[in-house]
């Protein structure tokens, strides 16, 4: 056994831990010694949204003592930002198994250290986590969460006073607080219960209220009030929150998938509760064909992320992925605000910038501002917070499934994102459309997007290296061309510039710095680049455009742009 694993094993063997615990480390001892290096290695990493990892016994697993040391971690900081007065909290937890268990710690932890705790009464969408921060008035707040990784795993975000997921500077202030506590004698565990307030419907009523409020056709759900949706929450937390959302809208004929309906840590009808997996959407998509449902809506444990599946003129259902799902989303919302008189040329959305393009370009056309921010919700909430009182936040998002709408959230919301996707099939039910049908009218206006990523998994340090030395690569060595089309821009996140291939000239880029480095073609082609911040991986991501002129070409329009994929792919040497 190296050292610093030895090390960490007799800690925990010697120091305040349960005697459960040191059994099972003296079990992995005896006769699991793999299992026990990869549980003490190293210490689970509390990154810039927190942490994330297996559950078990061991320095690097999720269990009641890392929650705990983390959380003395982030008590320090959040009572050095108050100076002096009380602080408050907000807590709330999913479906997964412990999550519960975990959420009471943080609960314990915070209270001992005399922070006022406002903890959730039930499993609870990350979503609403995130509005009950501003809501109830608090410093920060938690989610015990994984949201869509398998079983095994649990997590824990942390929030700000704005409702958004960490960033500078208090993302590595915290991690720092969090690396000064050494162990459980460092932790005040014992909980204060005059702290510690339970809360319920007092949140969820004020946050349903503001969901419906975003409604803009009342009158085309009054129509079609028995609009058929198949609604999935995958075993998780959406469960409480979606039909509600729905009903308050008006739908009278939300039916569940009664077997994903339960809320189930184990997830035990999928391998993974991931909406934008199709096999995870298998049972949903099934009931949907069998009783000819206008729409299939999904969302994942922590109710975040939403799956939308539509159907199509032969009666077959389509998987949406997370870039067409918040093109339906810009679209209505920014064709309604018009059509209700809502626009003046100070509303904007926010987009990622491995987001399909266009978002752009549906914004642009009706005078709404659009901004790029680094991937990762938080940044869309930051770009909020930074533009509250200067311009009207519409509706934002990011490719991997993640849309917001309104601004009293601030991280994706499944729950908003459902209720308003259900009003637009109503909507467009209303018009004699599906959903499908509208997504080919926006790409005979726009053009037809394809998207796909590319991750490329690099292990050991070894790989790091090869994933360093790739990137270099191409900021160093910068391309002409792409699969024979100019390459017209080029953006590095890294140094924080643009360059124009025609005129030679250089902007900044008024983005943090980040290893990102995009090629924007004359065909209206991009390419992403960027290393995973949480995994082995080199992710590259792709987005071409081909003209589209009626609905008889969509077929062969499809076949060009994933062959305009597969042509840059192998352009780059990937595959």
């Amino acid at each position: 056994m190296e050292k610093a694993v030895e090390e960490r094993v007799n800690a925990w063997l010697n120091g305040d831990y349960d005697e459960n615990t040191k059994a099972e480390i003296w079990e992995m001892q005896r006769h699991h010694p793999e299992d026990l290096a990869d549980a003490f290695y190293k210490d689970l990493e509390f990154g810039t949204g927190g942490m994330r990892g297996v559950m078990g016994t061991g320095t690097n697993r999720m269990n009641r003592y890392t929650v705990a040391m983390a959380t003395q971690g982030l008590a320090n900081y959040v009572l050095q930002a108050v100076k002096g007065r009380q602080a408050r909290m907000s807590v709330a937890y999913d479906s997964r198994n412990h999550s519960k268990e975990f959420s009471e710690i943080v609960a314990d932890v915070l209270s001992a250290n005399g922070i006022q705790v406002f903890l959730f009464d039930q499993i609870t969408p990350t979503p609403e986590l995130s509005f009950s921060i501003r809501h109830l008035h608090c410093d920060s707040g938690v989610m015990i969460t994984a949201s869509h990784n398998p079983k095994e795993y649990n997590g824990y975000k942390a929030y700000w006073n704005d409702g958004g997921q960490l960033v500078p500077p208090h993302d590595k202030n915290v991690i720092a607080e969090v690396r000064k506590i050494k162990g459980m004698s460092d932790v005040k565990l014992q909980r204060n219960p005059a702290l510690v307030t339970y809360v319920g419907e007092e949140v969820h009523v004020p946050y349903l209220q503001l969901i419906k409020n975003l409604s803009l056709h009342p009158e085309c759900i009054r129509n079609q009030k028995d609009l058929n949706i198949i609604y999935t929450p995958l075993h998780g937390t959406g469960v409480y929150m979606v039909p509600r959302s729905l009903k308050n809208f008006g739908f009278t004929n939300v039916n569940l998938v009664e077997k994903q309906a339960v809320p189930d840590g184990n997830f035990s009808t999928v391998v993974s509760p991931n909406p934008e997996e199709t096999a995870a959407m298998k049972m949903a998509i099934e009931q949907a064909k069998a009783t000819n449902a206008d729409v299939v809506l999904a969302t994942d444990p922590d109710a975040d992320r939403i799956g939308v599946a539509v159907r199509k003129e032969d009666g077959e259902f389509e998987l949406l992925n997370g870039n067409m799902t918040l093109t339906l989303l810009v679209y209505y919302l920014i064709k309604e605000w018009k059509h209700h008189g809502k626009l003046d040329g100070k509303q904007y959305v926010v987009k990622t910038v491995v987001t399909t393009e266009l978002v752009r370009d549906i914004a642009e056309k009706e005078g709404v501002h659009c901004y790029d921010v680094l991937t990762g919700f938080k940044y869309i909430a930051e770009k909020i917070k930074e533009l509250e009182g200067k311009e009207t936040f519409i509706t934002g998002g990011e490719e991997s499934f993640g849309c917001l709408a309104g601004d009293f959230v601030r991280d994706k919301d499944a729950v908003i994102s459902c209720s308003l996707l259900a009003e637009f099939a109503a909507w467009a039910k209303d018009h004699g459309k599906t959903l499908y049908e509208v997504l080919q009218e926006i790409y005979l206006e726009y053009g037809y997007y394809r998207e796909r990523l590319l991750s490329i998994t690099k292990k050991g340090q070894t790989g790091a290296e090869e994933i360093k030395q790739m990137m270099k690569d191409f900021r160093n060595h910068p391309l002409s061309q792409i699969a024979g089309v100019k390459v017209v821009r080029i953006d590095d996140i890294l140094l924080s510039k643009s360059l124009d291939c025609d005129s030679r000239k250089e902007t900044p880029i008024a983005q943090p710095v980040s290893d990102v480095l995009q090629y924007f073609l004359a065909d209206g082609s991009k390419v992403t680049m960027r290393p995973s911040g949480t995994e082995p991986k080199i992710k590259f991501y792709f987005s071409v455009r081909e003209p589209l002129a009626s609905r008889e070409e969509f077929a062969a329009a499809h076949r060009k742009a994933e062959a305009k994929i597969d042509a840059i792919i192998k352009d780059l040497k990937l595959e």
